[in-house]
């Protein structure tokens, strides 16, 4: 099974081309499962539904988040009614949403992710560790294809998890910087590992907002709006080859999608 995982989307632009690349990539790379991080894809913070509903018709079939699940208020009830989107994890048992999700893939497969959040220079959070071992429990013997979104700011603590989950899951998959990392591995027991899949936006930006907003407002400290930027637009993400008959992954790639390769 070939599964692919899109780093964070940003704004409109990501969206859109999302929109234009994945119906591409599907058909190109033989895709079975898509999985997308939308956390920053409502203007730049958060998720509406119908964006939501725009990348599951585009052919997202699973749809996680992050820090900013909750910026757009209402999501609040696509968390709770959908099946094929999940909040972090490790947020507290009454926040709203489910704690992973389900899909089948195009070959029939089912395969679950779920989101975790780090603890290093992000909010507080409930332990990410004990987090992941109560959704394995909840999915033992349903799924054993089963990716982690670890949505963190430090690379410690996405390669902890890497390691306290290696052979139990089939990839750990790292977002949140917006910047693709160059350390994708199989680890031992069959996972697949990368700190950082990179972010699906525009690329002539500060991690996906104008430049020409960020930089004045570093160097005078006078407030100004972050707007998100629109040029030089990429999908970054990994491709994950999975043997569905144990879950375990056999290759990891990373691929960087510009607007001159959906165009040929």
């Amino acid at each position: 099974m070939r599964l692919l995982f899109i780093g964070d989307i940003v704004g409109s632009p990501g969206v859109t081309f999302v929109r234009r690349a994945l119906p591409v990539l599907i058909a190109r790379e033989g895709i079975d499962l898509v999985i997308a991080n939308a956390e920053n894809a409502a203007n730049g913070s958060g998720l509406t539904p119908n964006l939501y509903r725009c990348l599951r018709e585009t052919g997202v079939d699973l749809v996680t988040l992050g820090d900013h699940v909750y910026k757009k208020a209402e999501i609040i009830t696509t968390l709770e009614k959908e099946d094929h989107i999940c909040k972090p994890a490790n947020f507290p048992p009454d926040a709203p949403g489910r704690e992973f999700a389900v899909a089948t893939a195009r070959n029939g497969v089912p395969a679950a992710v779920m989101c975790l959040l780090g603890r290093t220079f992000m909010r507080a959070v409930d332990c990410p560790f004990r987090a992941a071992d109560r959704v394995l429990a909840a999915l033992a013997g349903q799924v054993r294809c089963i990716v982690v979104d670890v949505h963190a700011e430090a690379t410690a603590d996405k390669y902890l998890l890497g390691h306290y989950l290696k052979g139990r899951v089939s990839a750990v998959l790292g977002t949140h910087t917006h910047v693709p990392t160059a350390d994708e591995q199989i680890l031992s027991g069959g996972t697949a590992f990368i700190s950082d899949v990179g972010m699906t936006g525009p690329y002539d930006s500060i991690l996906g907002r104008r430049i020409d907003r960020v930089l004045p407002t570093t160097l005078t400290f006078v407030p100004s709006a972050f707007d998100v930027a629109s040029g030089d637009l990429r999908l970054a993400g990994v491709l994950v080859d999975i043997d569905p008959a144990t879950g375990h992954s056999q290759a990891i790639r990373r691929i960087m999608v510009t607007e001159a390769d959906v165009c040929t």
